[in-house]
């Protein structure tokens, strides 16, 4: 995640977006009870809400995607106030609770009950973590309210990938066999291949020690990784997991020395303590490459890592500023007078609204799943990433990895990667 720190580039994944939970849950076997649907109407009012970690470390990035739904909003309605025959009302509700100190399974599950219990919802923006879309997707699914997020990146969402997603995904998120959830961010199982094509080109990566933090987001991202060093016949040293509650991880790093790699790779969220993880991998002495995904693009790691985090790496979905259509770079220099520094996937949350509100402005109707339909048959939407679709699966076309590096406290764009290049 982060053209947000220094506006460099268009953000992308935790938290895949990345990540997922203290632990790899599964979805909610039980649906909550849901009032009747509510009945197509030509007019009145429509509400939209988002669910986003508002509390803990993600916070200060979040607020930016809220911010960003908004202007899009107030972007949409300039000239009438309304969309088609509709008053749009935008409703932020927070995922994240104090004690966990990052989303929330429970809270998760009551926004996505407390959405479909309301008659006048008709769209839900989030998650920004992916295993929160796990809980929250049959849910909304049982109603066919669409969901859109603008930072899910765990690819069993939408896809099926050998040696990353797990049994029954994704069709155990779709009760109703209709697909009601989309992404305008990348997949991991494109981003991993793609940190490892960096790995190899820019940092000549043979023998690789690859880490996740137990989470569904971090465990797809580093199975993908791993999965292309292996197609490349390049050499896996080890493998480890974390859970993010360790008191020190002085053990794993003398255990990652003792393999000898030339690059170090973790698949997690900042959440999960990779700043301390590496600091205690410096500590031993090992200077190979450190890199993650989009998980680590925040300033929450850049902040735990402190000194140890300098010449770090990161990926995530996205381009430079100046590789963006006229529109979305115009959509940044406003964000930036207005609210400041946006963040990774800043971007992306004013291009997930501005679908959905595209799709109640075509459907012009109070009907959620003729809302979902639309919002289903997006092709070659002009919007502030790019020109893209949706494809059968629900994810974008679009296909650029940005990666960053850590240079004096600050993320700093490196150059582009892709997949197998």
């Amino acid at each position: 995640m982060a053209i947000l720190a220094n506006c460099l580039l268009l953000a992308g994944s935790v938290a895949g977006a990345p990540g997922s939970a203290p632990a790899v849950i599964a979805p909610l076997p039980v649906q909550p009870a849901v009032v009747a649907a509510p009945g197509a109407q030509a007019s009145g009012n429509i509400t939209i809400y988002s669910s986003l970690p508002r509390t803990g470390s993600s916070k200060d990035q979040t607020i930016t995607l809220e911010n960003a739904m908004q202007m899009a909003l107030d972007d949409f309605t300039r000239s009438t106030g309304k969309v088609g025959n509709f008053t749009i009302k935008y409703e932020k509700l927070d995922d994240a609770s104090a004690t966990l100190g990052q989303w929330d399974p429970e809270l998760e599950k009551a926004n996505a009950t407390r959405a479909v219990n309301d008659p006048d919802a008709m769209v839900y923006l989030g998650t920004y973590n992916s295993g929160a879309s796990k809980i929250s997707i049959p849910i909304l699914n049982a109603v066919n309210m669409v969901m859109i997020s603008p930072a899910n990146t765990y690819p069993g969402l939408t896809k099926a990938v050998s040696g990353v997603t797990v049994a029954n995904e994704p069709e155990i998120y779709y009760p109703n066999k209709t697909r009601n959830y989309f992404r305008v961010v990348l997949r991991d199982d494109l981003q991993g291949p793609s940190g490892v094509s960096f790995a190899v080109d820019a940092a000549r990566g043979k023998r690789f020690f690859i880490i996740d933090d137990s989470q569904s987001y971090g465990k797809g991202l580093a199975d993908a990784f791993g999965n292309d060093v292996t197609r490349r016949g390049l050499t896996i040293v080890g493998r480890a997991s974390i859970n993010g509650r360790e008191s020190d991880y002085r053990e794993l790093a003398r255990q990652i020395r003792q393999a000898g790699p030339d690059f170090i790779f973790f698949g997690g969220i900042a959440q999960q303590q990779p700043g301390k993880l590496l600091a205690d991998i410096r500590a031993v002495g090992i200077t190979a490459p450190f890199m993650g995904g989009d998980g680590l693009n925040n300033p929450a790691f850049v902040k735990e890592a402190g000194v140890a985090g300098e010449g770090a790496y990161s990926s995530i979905s996205g381009v430079p500023v100046d590789q963006l259509p006229a529109k979305g770079q115009d959509f940044l220099k406003r964000y930036q007078e207005k609210y400041g520094a946006p963040s990774n996937y800043t971007i992306y949350a004013y291009e997930a609204m501005l679908v959905a509100l595209t799709a109640i402005q075509k459907a012009n109707t109070k009907d959620r799943k003729a809302i979902l339909d639309t919002v289903a048959s997006t092709r070659n939407f002009d919007g502030v990433t790019g020109k893209w679709s949706f494809d059968q699966n629900g994810d974008t076309t679009l296909s650029d990895f940005a990666v960053y590096q850590i240079q004096d406290g600050k993320l700093v764009y490196r150059q582009q990667s892709r997949p197998g290049t």
